[in-house]
C-alpha cells in the first residue's frame, strides 16, 4: 500500500471515535482531505485539450450538419420550383389573355 492510501485509511478510522477498535470503515464514508495537493493545469495543455475537443466534436457533427443542410436545401429547391412554375403559368396565362383580347388589325 502507498503511504497516501495508508494516510487516508487512518484518517477514515480516526473520523468516528465511537468506532470499535479493529472495525473496518465502510466505503460509503467520505473523508475530505483539504490538504490534498491540487494539480495545476498548464494553460498550454488546457488550450490544446480544448482545441482537440473542439476538433473531435466538429468531426462528429460535420456529417449531421451536412445532412440537415442538404434536407433544408432540398426543401427550399422544391418550394422555389413550385413558386417559379406558378409565376410562369400566371405570366403565360396573362400574356395569352392579353393577346386574345387585343383585336388584330388587318
Amino acid at each position: 500500500m502507498s503511504d497516501e492510501l495508508l494516510k487516508r485509511v487512518d484518517a477514515l478510522v480516526r473520523r468516528d471515535p465511537s468506532r470499535a477498535k479493529g472495525e473496518v470503515p465502510v466505503l460509503t464514508e467520505i473523508v475530505a482531505d483539504e490538504r490534498a495537493p491540487r494539480q495545476a493545469v498548464d494553460n498550454a495543455a488546457l488550450e490544446a485539450l480544448a482545441q482537440e475537443l473542439e476538433r473531435a466534436v466538429l468531426a462528429r457533427l460535420g456529417p449531421e450538419v451536412e445532412r440537415v443542410v442538404g434536407q433544408a436545401l432540398d426543401g427550399v429547391r422544391s418550394e422555389l420550383t413550385v413558386s417559379v412554375t406558378q409565376m410562369v403559368r400566371e405570366a403565360v396565362a396573362a400574356s395569352v389573355a392579353q393577346a386574345l383580347a387585343t383585336p388584330k388589325s388587318e
